[in-house]
Protein backbone atom coordinates (compact mmCIF):
# COMPACT_ATOMS: atom_id res chain seq x y z
CA UNK A 1 0.00 0.00 0.00
CA UNK A 2 2.94 2.18 0.43
CA UNK A 3 4.52 1.69 -2.37
CA UNK A 4 1.60 1.87 -4.37
CA UNK A 5 0.58 5.58 -2.91
CA UNK A 6 4.32 6.88 -3.56
CA UNK A 7 3.41 5.81 -7.16
CA UNK A 8 -0.07 7.20 -7.32
CA UNK A 9 -1.00 4.20 -8.35
CA UNK A 10 -3.83 1.49 -7.18
CA UNK A 11 -2.83 -1.16 -4.84
CA UNK A 12 -5.04 -3.54 -6.81
CA UNK A 13 -3.01 -3.02 -10.23
CA UNK A 14 0.31 -3.22 -8.20
CA UNK A 15 -0.98 -6.27 -6.55
CA UNK A 16 -1.61 -7.68 -10.37
CA UNK A 17 1.81 -6.72 -11.41
CA UNK A 18 3.54 -8.25 -8.48
CA UNK A 19 1.76 -11.67 -8.91
CA UNK A 20 1.99 -11.89 -12.69
CA UNK A 21 -1.67 -11.39 -13.63
CA UNK A 22 -0.91 -8.44 -15.33
CA UNK A 23 2.07 -7.28 -17.36
CA UNK A 24 4.05 -3.55 -16.76
CA UNK A 25 4.73 -1.29 -19.80
CA UNK A 26 7.98 0.04 -19.83
CA UNK A 27 7.10 3.57 -18.63
CA UNK A 28 5.78 1.56 -15.34
CA UNK A 29 8.48 -0.05 -14.84
CA UNK A 30 10.62 2.58 -14.71
CA UNK A 31 8.54 4.65 -12.52
CA UNK A 32 8.30 1.85 -9.92
CA UNK A 33 12.13 1.20 -10.03
CA UNK A 34 12.15 5.60 -9.37
CA UNK A 35 10.15 5.10 -6.33
CA UNK A 36 12.49 2.20 -4.77
CA UNK A 37 15.56 3.95 -5.54
CA UNK A 38 17.24 1.13 -7.67
CA UNK A 39 20.58 1.92 -9.14
CA UNK A 40 20.44 2.03 -12.73
CA UNK A 41 22.18 -0.80 -13.52
CA UNK A 42 19.73 -2.75 -11.87
CA UNK A 43 16.99 -0.79 -13.87
CA UNK A 44 18.62 -2.21 -16.86
CA UNK A 45 18.87 -5.72 -15.75
CA UNK A 46 14.87 -5.16 -14.92
CA UNK A 47 13.75 -3.79 -17.87
CA UNK A 48 15.20 -7.07 -19.72
CA UNK A 49 13.51 -8.98 -17.40
CA UNK A 50 10.18 -7.40 -18.44
CA UNK A 51 11.21 -7.51 -21.86
CA UNK A 52 12.12 -4.27 -23.01
CA UNK A 53 15.29 -2.94 -24.09
CA UNK A 54 18.12 -1.50 -21.86
CA UNK A 55 17.86 2.11 -21.54
CA UNK A 56 20.36 3.89 -19.22
CA UNK A 57 23.99 3.43 -21.50
CA UNK A 58 27.57 2.96 -19.94
CA UNK A 59 30.23 4.71 -20.90
CA UNK A 60 34.01 4.88 -19.78
CA UNK A 61 34.78 8.66 -18.38
CA UNK A 62 36.96 9.04 -21.92
CA UNK A 63 33.77 8.65 -23.57
CA UNK A 64 33.51 11.96 -25.77
CA UNK A 65 29.84 12.04 -24.60
CA UNK A 66 30.87 12.06 -21.21
CA UNK A 67 33.50 15.08 -21.28
CA UNK A 68 31.72 17.74 -20.07
CA UNK A 69 31.16 15.78 -16.82
CA UNK A 70 35.15 14.22 -16.82
CA UNK A 71 36.05 18.07 -17.22
CA UNK A 72 33.66 19.07 -13.90
CA UNK A 73 35.22 16.01 -12.06
CA UNK A 74 39.23 17.54 -12.85
CA UNK A 75 37.32 21.54 -11.94
CA UNK A 76 35.98 19.89 -8.58
CA UNK A 77 39.40 17.80 -7.48
CA UNK A 78 41.84 20.21 -8.44
CA UNK A 79 39.78 23.39 -7.08
CA UNK A 80 39.83 21.66 -3.31
CA UNK A 81 43.54 21.56 -3.22
CA UNK A 82 45.58 22.05 -0.96
CA UNK A 83 42.96 19.27 0.38
CA UNK A 84 43.07 16.26 -0.86
CA UNK A 85 40.30 14.81 -3.29
CA UNK A 86 39.53 11.44 -5.37
CA UNK A 87 36.99 10.36 -7.28
CA UNK A 88 36.16 6.16 -7.86
CA UNK A 89 33.85 4.41 -8.90
CA UNK A 90 31.03 1.85 -7.39
CA UNK A 91 33.58 -0.71 -6.82
CA UNK A 92 36.36 2.23 -4.76
CA UNK A 93 38.03 1.71 -7.82
CA UNK A 94 40.26 4.81 -8.14
CA UNK A 95 39.62 7.30 -11.40
CA UNK A 96 40.94 10.23 -10.46
CA UNK A 97 43.03 12.46 -7.75
CA UNK A 98 44.21 15.73 -7.06
CA UNK A 99 47.97 16.75 -6.26
CA UNK A 100 47.56 16.79 -2.80
CA UNK A 101 47.13 13.04 -2.12
CA UNK A 102 50.66 11.96 -3.50
CA UNK A 103 51.97 12.61 -0.59
CA UNK A 104 49.86 10.37 1.99
CA UNK A 105 50.72 8.02 -0.78
CA UNK A 106 54.02 7.69 0.99
CA UNK A 107 55.44 3.93 1.97
CA UNK A 108 52.96 2.33 0.32
CA UNK A 109 53.97 -0.82 -1.28
CA UNK A 110 54.10 -0.13 -5.21
CA UNK A 111 52.11 -3.32 -5.99
CA UNK A 112 48.97 -1.64 -4.23
CA UNK A 113 49.34 1.34 -6.86
CA UNK A 114 49.71 -0.68 -10.23
CA UNK A 115 47.33 -1.49 -12.51
CA UNK A 116 43.75 -1.12 -10.75
CA UNK A 117 44.03 0.63 -7.61
CA UNK A 118 41.21 0.21 -5.03
CA UNK A 119 40.95 3.06 -2.36
CA UNK A 120 39.65 0.74 -0.19
CA UNK A 121 42.27 -1.91 -0.29
CA UNK A 122 45.31 1.17 -0.48
CA UNK A 123 43.70 2.30 2.86
CA UNK A 124 43.14 -1.06 4.90
CA UNK A 125 46.02 -3.01 3.58
CA UNK A 126 49.09 -4.12 6.09
CA UNK A 127 51.11 -3.02 3.19
CA UNK A 128 48.96 0.27 2.45
CA UNK A 129 48.22 3.12 4.59
CA UNK A 130 46.89 0.94 7.49
CA UNK A 131 50.25 1.24 9.37
CA UNK A 132 49.85 4.51 9.51
CA UNK A 133 46.78 5.29 10.65
CA UNK A 134 46.30 6.34 13.75
CA UNK A 135 42.66 5.50 14.50
CA UNK A 136 42.39 2.05 12.10
CA UNK A 137 40.06 0.25 14.30
CA UNK A 138 37.68 3.37 13.88
CA UNK A 139 38.16 3.74 10.93
CA UNK A 140 37.95 0.22 9.44
CA UNK A 141 34.73 -0.36 11.33
CA UNK A 142 33.41 2.75 9.71
CA UNK A 143 34.74 0.76 6.11
CA UNK A 144 32.68 -2.33 6.34
CA UNK A 145 29.80 -0.64 7.91
CA UNK A 146 29.73 1.58 4.46
CA UNK A 147 30.33 -1.24 2.18
CA UNK A 148 27.75 -3.54 4.05
CA UNK A 149 25.03 -0.71 3.60
CA UNK A 150 26.34 -0.19 -0.29
CA UNK A 151 25.93 -4.43 -1.07
CA UNK A 152 22.47 -3.78 0.57
CA UNK A 153 21.33 -1.08 -2.03
CA UNK A 154 23.51 -2.87 -4.85
CA UNK A 155 23.61 -6.59 -4.10
CA UNK A 156 27.27 -5.59 -6.08
CA UNK A 157 29.05 -9.46 -5.96
CA UNK A 158 32.77 -7.25 -6.02
CA UNK A 159 31.66 -4.73 -2.85
CA UNK A 160 30.72 -8.39 -1.31
CA UNK A 161 34.29 -9.93 -2.22
CA UNK A 162 35.56 -6.13 -1.55
CA UNK A 163 34.29 -7.01 1.94
CA UNK A 164 35.07 -10.87 2.50
CA UNK A 165 38.94 -9.50 1.53
CA UNK A 166 38.92 -6.86 3.97
CA UNK A 167 37.53 -9.43 6.93
CA UNK A 168 41.13 -11.85 5.80
CA UNK A 169 43.14 -8.42 6.63
CA UNK A 170 44.74 -8.47 10.34
CA UNK A 171 42.69 -7.31 12.70
CA UNK A 172 42.92 -4.11 13.89
CA UNK A 173 42.28 -2.99 17.29
CA UNK A 174 39.11 -2.78 18.90
CA UNK A 175 37.29 0.87 18.44
CA UNK A 176 37.94 2.47 22.02
CA UNK A 177 35.74 6.00 20.95
CA UNK A 178 32.25 6.15 19.38
CA UNK A 179 30.90 8.53 17.39
CA UNK A 180 29.89 10.94 19.95
CA UNK A 181 33.41 11.70 21.32
CA UNK A 182 34.51 13.28 18.07
CA UNK A 183 31.76 15.68 18.80
CA UNK A 184 28.56 13.71 17.21
CA UNK A 185 30.16 15.43 13.67
CA UNK A 186 32.29 12.38 11.79
CA UNK A 187 34.79 9.94 12.50
CA UNK A 188 37.99 11.57 11.01
CA UNK A 189 40.41 10.14 9.23
CA UNK A 190 43.98 10.23 11.25
CA UNK A 191 46.92 9.44 9.28
CA UNK A 192 50.90 9.82 9.95
CA UNK A 193 52.32 11.75 7.26
CA UNK A 194 56.59 11.66 7.99
CA UNK A 195 56.47 13.06 10.88
CA UNK A 196 52.89 14.75 11.58
CA UNK A 197 49.50 13.28 12.45
CA UNK A 198 47.05 14.87 10.13
CA UNK A 199 43.43 14.44 10.46
CA UNK A 200 40.79 14.77 7.95
CA UNK A 201 36.65 14.54 7.88
CA UNK A 202 35.63 13.66 4.56
CA UNK A 203 32.15 15.11 2.37
CA UNK A 204 30.88 12.84 -0.50
CA UNK A 205 29.87 14.37 -3.81
CA UNK A 206 27.54 12.36 -6.63
CA UNK A 207 26.20 13.61 -9.59
CA UNK A 208 22.40 14.58 -9.37
CA UNK A 209 19.94 13.66 -11.75
CA UNK A 210 22.72 10.73 -13.95
CA UNK A 211 20.97 8.95 -16.86
CA UNK A 212 24.46 7.08 -17.37
CA UNK A 213 25.44 4.30 -15.55
CA UNK A 214 28.93 5.50 -14.99
CA UNK A 215 28.09 8.43 -13.66
CA UNK A 216 25.50 7.42 -11.59
CA UNK A 217 28.27 5.39 -9.96
CA UNK A 218 30.85 7.98 -9.47
CA UNK A 219 31.79 9.51 -6.19
CA UNK A 220 33.94 12.35 -5.76
CA UNK A 221 35.53 11.82 -1.76
CA UNK A 222 36.50 15.27 -0.34
CA UNK A 223 38.77 15.63 2.54
CA UNK A 224 38.83 18.51 4.63
CA UNK A 225 41.66 19.20 7.62
CA UNK A 226 39.96 18.76 11.51
CA UNK A 227 42.30 21.04 12.58
CA UNK A 228 44.46 23.80 12.16
CA UNK A 229 47.90 21.76 12.28
CA UNK A 230 46.51 19.66 9.51
CA UNK A 231 45.46 23.00 7.50
CA UNK A 232 48.64 24.51 7.69
CA UNK A 233 51.05 21.33 6.92
CA UNK A 234 48.60 21.32 3.59
CA UNK A 235 49.33 24.28 3.23
CA UNK A 236 53.22 24.48 3.06
CA UNK A 237 52.86 21.55 0.82
CA UNK A 238 51.13 23.06 -1.68
CA UNK A 239 53.08 25.79 -1.72
CA UNK A 240 55.98 23.74 -2.16
CA UNK A 241 54.42 21.64 -5.00
CA UNK A 242 53.64 25.40 -6.57
CA UNK A 243 57.00 26.51 -6.04
CA UNK A 244 59.06 23.23 -7.27
CA UNK A 245 56.59 23.31 -10.69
Amino acid sequence: MDLALEAEISTRHLSFLETGRAQPSREMVLHLADQLEVPLRERNVILVAAGFAPVFPERGLDDPGLAAARRAVDVILTAHEPYPALAVDLRWNLVAANAAMAPMMAGVDPELLTGTVNVIRLSLHPKGLAPRIANLGEWHAHIVERLRRQVELTADPGLADLIDEIRGYPRPPAPDRRPEDYGGVAIPFQLMVGDSLMSFFGTTTVFGTPVDITLSELTLETFFPADAATAEALRLAHDARRAAA
